[in-house]
């Protein structure tokens, strides 16, 4: 994110990119499998009987798999004047900011993290190291979006 974007008046939204790429992949991968095995399910000489029943479960397994998968694709942080949400895998939860004590992305973390009171933190999994110059764009506006948060309280 630019700094025109950390200054405009709406909502910023930041998500996984890399986590999204790998996770449609090996959703693609693990849906072709099963059905590769589907296919196959019947003409094994295993001496076992299989039907079209374990056929369609071998593919809705397949499809399951793929659904849990692209969970991973799903964290978001949406930030404002206001405060900041965060969903990741399957849980979300939305702060104000002055809830925050600062926004860090330490060295050797994978993800960004809210610094909350009582040594506490919340894990921003939408910003991820591996995004790189994503990841720093990511934080550094929100840093600017909590530190006019807090300049507005004084």
């Amino acid at each position: 994110m630019s700094v025109a974007v950390a200054n405009q008046t709406g909502p910023v939204v930041f998500r996984p990119h890399r986590a999204t790429w790998m996770s449609s992949i090996l959703a693609v991968v693990l849906v072709a499998a099963f059905v590769v095995v589907a296919i196959l399910l019947r003409s094994s000489s295993t001496g076992v009987i299989f039907e079209r029943s374990d056929q369609v479960a071998m593919v809705f397994i397949g499809l399951l798999l793929g659904g849990a998968t692209m969970l991973f694709a799903t964290p978001r942080v949406r930030a404002d004047a206001e405060g900041v949400s965060v969903r990741n895998v399957l849980v979300g939860r939305r702060f104000t900011w002055l809830e925050v004590l600062s926004v860090s992305f330490p060295d050797g973390a994978s993800f960004a993290r809210l610094e909350l009171p009582e040594d506490e933190y919340y894990a921003m999994l939408a910003i991820q190291a591996v995004d790189r110059d994503r990841a720093v764009d990511a934080v550094r506006t929100l840093r600017r979006l909590h530190q006019a948060a807090w300049a507005d309280r004084d």
